[in-house]
C-alpha cells in the first residue's frame, strides 16, 4: 500500500526578479507545458508535459499551445495532478503518470496553460527549482525547495526577494486562471508598501551567503 504522505508535497516557494546568470550553467532547463482543467478556491487538476534538452525563450510573446505543437515530439514525460488548498507550506497533491501523447491531446483540447523553463539548481542544503514563465505571465519567476516532509530551518538564497508560500495569486493554477502580467504592477506596489516578508513557522530562516 502506497505511503499516504506520497499524496502531500512540502514546499517553500519565493518570488525572485531573475535567475542570476552565474546558477545557470548552460544546459537547456526542462522546458514544461501544462494546462488546469480545474482551478477553484485553490483545488486543481493539471496535467503537465515535460521535455528536456531543449531551450525556449520565456517573454511575453512565448505562447503555450504553439510551444506544444512546435515540441510535441520532445516531451518525453507527462502526468495528471489533484491538487488541494496550501495550508502552512503543505499541500495533496496526488500525481500520476501519464502517456505524453494523451496528455499531449488533452491539453490540445482545453484548459488553461501554463509554459516555464525550470533550472534544478543545488544550493546550501537543498534542490531549488527556478521556474522562469513565459507567455501572460512573464516576466515572473518563481523560486521553490520542496522536501518530503515540512521545510524547517532553510536557507534562503539572497535572489529570493519575498516569500509566497501561502499566496495563492502565485499558485500554479492561480497564476492559468489570473496571470501576472494583468497584476504585476500591483504586486510591485503592495511590496514597495510592505516590505519583503519571510514565513516564521517552520523555525529560524538562514541566508545563503
Amino acid at each position: 500500500m502506497d505511503d499516504d504522505r506520497d499524496d502531500f508535497e512540502f514546499e517553500r516557494r519565493f518570488f525572485c526578479r531573475e535567475l542570476p546568470e552565474d546558477l545557470d550553467d548552460g544546459d537547456a532547463p526542462t522546458l514544461i507545458v501544462q494546462s488546469y482543467f480545474v482551478h477553484s478556491d485553490n483545488y486543481a487538476l493539471r496535467v503537465r508535459l515535460q521535455a528536456e534538452g531543449v531551450r525556449r525563450t520565456m517573454d511575453a510573446h512565448t505562447d503555450a499551445l504553439h510551444v506544444l505543437m512546435e515540441e510535441r515530439e520532445r516531451f518525453s514525460a507527462a502526468s495528471l495532478t489533484a491538487k488541494g488548498p496550501v495550508v502552512g507550506g503543505t499541500r495533496y497533491e496526488a500525481e500520476r503518470p501519464l502517456d505524453p501523447g494523451i496528455a499531449t491531446e488533452l491539453v490540445m483540447r482545453g484548459g488553461s496553460l501554463i509554459v516555464k523553463n525550470r533550472y534544478g539548481i543545488w544550493l546550501g542544503e537543498d534542490w531549488w527549482n527556478v521556474d522562469i514563465f513565459g507567455g501572460g505571465n512573464s516576466p515572473l519567476a518563481v523560486a521553490e525547495v520542496e522536501r518530503s516532509g515540512p521545510v524547517t530551518d532553510l536557507v534562503i538564497p539572497p535572489f529570493c526577494i519575498t516569500e509566497i508560500t501561502n499566496d495563492a495569486r502565485f499558485s500554479n493554477d492561480g497564476l492559468a486562471e489570473r496571470p501576472y502580467r494583468t497584476w504585476a504592477r500591483a504586486f510591485e506596489d503592495e511590496l514597495r508598501a510592505k516590505g519583503s516578508r519571510f514565513l516564521n513557522d517552520f523555525g529560524p530562516n538562514r541566508t545563503l551567503d
